[in-house]
């Protein structure tokens, strides 16, 4: 696993805005809550609670993606972004 921080648009890390790339895919975490997951293959899922947490997730998810929040609010409404709990902790 190897975490990085997001960088901001002047070239600095961005505290508590990371990527987590992992084996199987990437993850964008905002403080310690993941906000989204990109898997090998492209599939792409959101945190059902926290894809839209606040404006500085809001802004780093968007840069994740690639895409802007509307485009990101079209592919949630057409089912192509899956809406799930990636924070849930395995008892």
């Amino acid at each position: 696993m190897k975490m990085k921080n997001m960088i901001s648009t002047n070239g600095n890390p961005v505290a508590n805005q990371f990527v987590v790339e992992t084996e199987d895919g990437k993850y964008f975490q905002s403080y310690d809550k993941v906000i989204a997951y990109i898997d090998n293959n492209g599939k792409i899922l959101l945190d059902i609670k926290y894809w839209n947490y606040s404006r500085t997730t809001g802004k780093y998810r968007s840069v994740f993606l690639g895409e802007s929040k509307a485009e990101t609010l079209a592919k949630i409404t057409s089912g192509k972004y899956p809406l799930k709990d990636l924070n849930k902790i395995s008892e």
